[in-house]
């Protein structure tokens, strides 16, 4: 399943159905937050049948191909397809390895949010914003 429409459209009752009647073996976030968090927490309490791939995680791919069309523009390059598709396949990669390694549960949405914690730290770190 591919949630792409907007914030809290689909709630615990709405996941459970989807799980024990639609039988779905997956939930790849392309909006931003399209579950409610008491639809998480079902997803969560099934995460033996379903995966589930947050926003943060599903969504990289379109913001990264983004970032690389600001830098092409500000180079003044243009990138074949093959060049951008090698670039977006080795940035998937990386996420995907941040997001295994830090996941200590084996959830993808607990290794996100602590990749993505972790990232933050390290940034305030570098401003010098921790003691």
């Amino acid at each position: 399943m591919f949630p792409c429409a907007t914030q809290n459209e689909i709630d615990e009752n709405s996941m459970m159905e989807l799980i024990t009647q639609r039988k779905i073996r997956g939930v790849f976030e392309g909006a931003n937050i399209p579950i409610t968090l008491c639809g998480q927490e079902c997803l969560r309490d099934h995460r033996d049948k379903v995966i589930y791939i947050p926003g943060k995680a599903a969504n990289a791919g379109g913001v990264g191909v983004s970032g690389f069309e600001i830098s092409q523009n500000v180079q003044r390059l243009n990138w074949d397809f093959s060049t951008v598709d090698e670039k977006l396949q080795c940035m998937m990669k990386s996420i995907y390895d941040q997001i295994n390694i830090s996941g200590e549960d084996g959830s993808l949405e607990v290794g996100a949010n602590q990749a993505g914690f972790i990232k933050l730290v390290n940034a305030m770190n570098d401003l010098g914003w921790l003691g």
